[in-house]
């Protein structure tokens, strides 16, 4: 072999080795389909806060993290996070539990990227389970997935640079309850948490879409910090190259959805946000919304796209900065 092409090869794979690449880890449709059965099923009941079925889902998301050798953050060995009866203002019958996880940041540990979905959701009425596959079991196993590559790449000498927090919300069906509790007893401090990012529901495709499954919505990506909407668009259209629909994200929509769901409590924290999102459909908040009907497909891609820009802000060089005229 000519030498100058031997140390060339040789460079690229030291290159490739000692990198930080991503492209190469992918979401598992199967362990997506597993998770959501599971916290989609007859016996988690609708998971409505501090109720039974809520209970349980808490125990299996934890049991979880627990397998998968994520660390439990100080304080919250068993990877729950309490929350009073109180603190719900009548809108539950008992205590909730927010669920976290962690991964420490090799370089920077003390700046925390924090993804988040919440696990409740409507509980039963009469004979009636509310099942809440796509709201929100898709984007509680998108988590569940994405913690495992990341887990997977620190195995192989990939840890991220900055740490990363998976909370799993309670209380959001009720008011936002789960989230807002976290943002004012955090775990981390809010003035080191540089980015949420927030799904919630991305198992379905709506009536807009029919004919191009392969889409997303974002919303709040620009709304505090440019730099973070430069970077998503960046990084979808270098990897899965979906359409990132936008529609929900102008301030005169009526459907106020950057107001709706839990990253709308780190934004008023200052912290930049992005909700992903598939839309509503004929199942939303009806015992209706069953696993049968998510498309794993749709739901592995936009996961890998929330893994590949977790990874992007996790590991560049500066944190994500807040725009100057955006800050509240």
């Amino acid at each position: 072999m000519n030498k100058l092409l031997f140390f060339l090869l040789l460079f690229t794979v030291i290159s490739c080795s000692s990198g930080q690449s991503y492209t190469e880890y992918a979401s598992d449709p199967i362990n997506l389909k597993q998770h959501i059965s599971q916290l989609a099923s007859a016996e988690f009941g609708g998971r409505k806060t501090g109720e039974k079925g809520q209970k349980l889902a808490a125990a299996y998301l934890a049991k979880y993290y627990s397998e998968l050798k994520l660390e439990a953050p100080a304080g919250h060995e068993d990877y729950l996070q309490h929350i009073p009866v109180e603190f719900f203002n009548g809108r539950s019958k008992d205590k909730g539990e927010n669920v976290l996880a962690f991964i420490k940041g090799s370089k920077y540990p003390e700046e925390v990227l924090v993804l988040s979905a919440h696990y409740d959701h409507l509980g039963t009425k009469g004979e009636d389970i509310y099942f809440g596959a796509d709201d929100d079991a898709s984007g509680n196993a998108a988590l569940m997935e994405i913690a495992r590559l990341f887990q997977k790449a620190k195995t192989e000498g990939k840890q991220p640079e900055r740490s990363i927090l998976f909370l799993h919300v309670c209380g959001e069906e009720i008011g936002l309850f789960g989230s807002k509790y976290y943002t004012s007893h955090p775990v981390f401090p809010l003035k080191q948490t540089v980015v949420n990012l927030n799904v919630d529901m991305v198992g379905r495709i709506d009536d807009k879409h029919k004919n191009n499954p392969d889409y997303v919505y974002l919303i709040g990506s620009d709304k505090l910090s440019s730099e973070l909407h430069d970077l998503s668009e960046k990084i979808n259209k270098e990897t899965v190259n979906l359409e990132l629909d936008y529609t929900y994200n102008n301030d005169n929509d009526p459907n106020r959805y950057y107001y709706r769901s839990d990253h709308y409590n780190f934004a008023m924290n200052n912290i930049p946000v992005i909700f992903y999102f598939n839309g509503t459909h004929e199942d939303y908040h009806k015992p209706t919304d069953t696993e049968d009907k998510i498309n794993y497909d749709a739901l592995s891609k936009r996961t890998n796209l929330i893994f590949y820009t977790a990874w992007e802000i996790a590991n560049r060089k500066e944190r994500i900065g807040v725009d100057d005229k955006k800050l509240k």
